[in-house]
């Protein structure tokens, strides 16, 4: 029996793990790399409502957390982008249980935002080539400036052709606020988008980096002020909205029960140059049953490489 041991060090302050080279598993499938984004649901300590019971303080119950991992085990992306992780303690944890199920992640990195709370965090068996983690973005509010609460991740890596792309996640503003001139934040979220976007504008196009995709919550429908600002900025193009869909040919990614709600506000945003290199020139929405149990947000996932074909 091999025992394995995992290597703990921060970079630029985050999070990094490392398990040998050895005992990684192999990552893709005919030369393609499989890449998801996954909003976990408060996978955190936090005030909740559980069997029946208030509960002050209380931890993701074991019961979700099981089928959490049982759609990301189905899946198996080799980079995995997560949302409503509660910082380096939790995503440690979820590894080592994945690893206990047979999935393996050689690396871990969690971004360090203004939100102590909810992190946006990277499960990986591919290497990164580099790791960037840009929390001075700051955008006008009405009198003032805000920033973009959670920041933007973003991690280089190379494909096993040696194409370098780079992998942008993110979680913009909830739907929540808290003031009447600013309905379901809609204006903050829009501007959170904006400063987000020119950054990677910056890190790809200004940099002549052609290969690239933006992953995560976007909290907000896909012809929203939101996503526009990602497709396309005046005359730039950007990337666009990565069509994806489940096994019924559904497109919904969250659930809001309370409202008996289903729409679509999770994924991927691909660059012109890697759009061409996604398998079936779409992605995939995850849909096992049962998989609400485990969280309100459905896996989007894709695969790209340099033998798929569309």
């Amino acid at each position: 029996m091999m025992i394995v041991r995992s290597v703990l060090f921060t970079l630029f302050g985050l999070l990094s793990v490392s398990i040998p080279p050895a005992a990684a598993a192999e990552t893709g499938t005919n030369g393609a790399v499989r890449i998801a984004t996954y909003n976990l649901r408060n996978y955190l300590v936090m005030d909740r409502y559980f069997d029946g019971q208030w509960r002050p303080a209380y931890p993701k119950p074991e019961a979700e957390k099981t089928v959490v991992r049982q759609v990301i085990t189905e899946v198996a992306p080799d980079i995995l982008v997560l949302q409503e992780i509660g910082g380096a303690g939790f995503l440690e944890e979820l590894r080592v249980d994945l690893a206990r199920d047979g999935l393996e992640y050689e690396h871990a990195v969690v971004m360090q935002g203004l939100d102590e709370v909810r992190h946006v965090a990277i499960l990986s068996k591919l290497q990164p080539q580099d790791v960037k983690q840009h929390t001075d973005l700051d955008f006008k509010y009405f009198d003032g400036r805000e920033s973009v609460k959670r920041g933007l991740l973003e991690v280089h890596f190379s494909l096993p052709d040696a194409t370098q792309f780079k992998l942008f996640a993110l979680h913009l503003k909830s739907r929540f606020t808290d003031r009447k001139d600013d309905p379901q934040s809609k204006i903050r979220r829009t501007r959170e988008a904006e400063a987000s976007r020119n950054r990677i504008i910056e890190q790809t196009i200004e940099s002549g980096f052609e290969h690239y995709l933006i992953a995560g919550d976007f909290n907000d429908h896909p012809n929203s002020s939101t996503l526009r600002r990602f497709e396309q900025r005046g005359d730039l193009v950007i990337g666009s909205l990565l069509e994806a869909r489940d096994r019924r040919g559904e497109r919904w990614t969250y659930h809001y029960v309370k409202e008996v709600r289903y729409e679509l506000v999770d994924g991927f945003i691909a660059s012109p140059a890697i759009e061409g290199r996604i398998k079936g020139g779409r992605g995939r929405i995850a849909d096992f049953p049962g998989a609400l149990e485990g969280s309100d947000h459905r896996m989007v996932f894709l695969e790209i490489g340099s033998d798929v074909q569309p």
